[in-house]
């Protein structure tokens, strides 16, 4: 397979996927900083338009005659520093590959510069109805094409 021209707009040269979020006043709590749950919920948005930006979508795996989804088996954060109103935040997404049956992905949220919160996560494939199962194939070789090849320690830029 050769490897699919990247929204430039979304994927950058080294196949990192980038979003814009804003912090909304009711993304903080009494502090006036960003709930921590909330950048759950922004790794969560890059890594649906990541699926998106391969060329698949949630709706899609669904509607395939062997139906599938993802759900999440790990997910570790590490918090830096604090996000607040009207920040606006950029998420990096990068898919690190598959490791037996885990899909491996390592996200960034930055504000400019400044790396504000990173996750590693850990995805498994699932049946509809919850049940693990196996990688899909033709779903596995199209990831593949996005996967950030070299330092899988370095993110943002």
């Amino acid at each position: 397979m050769t490897l699919p021209i990247l929204d430039s707009k979304s994927f950058d040269p080294a196949r990192q996927h980038w979003i814009q979020v804003r912090v909304y006043y009711e993304d903080t709590d009494f502090t006036g900083m960003v709930y921590h749950a909330n950048y759950l919920r922004y790794f969560e948005r890059g890594r649906s338009d990541w699926l998106r930006g391969t060329g698949l979508s949630h709706q899609e795996l669904l509607s395939r005659d062997d139906p599938a989804a993802f759900t999440l088996t790990r997910l570790e954060v590490d918090y830096k520093r604090a996000a607040r109103v009207d920040d606006l935040l950029r998420i990096c997404t990068r898919y690190l590959g598959l490791d037996g049956c885990r899909l491996m992905f390592r996200q960034t949220c930055m504000r400019g510069n400044e790396v504000i919160a990173e996750t590693t996560v850990d995805a498994v494939m699932i049946h509809p109805d919850g049940r693990p199962r196996r990688p899909v194939r033709d779903v596995v070789e199209r990831l593949a094409l996005f996967e950030c090849k070299g330092d899988r320690q370095h993110i943002g830029a």
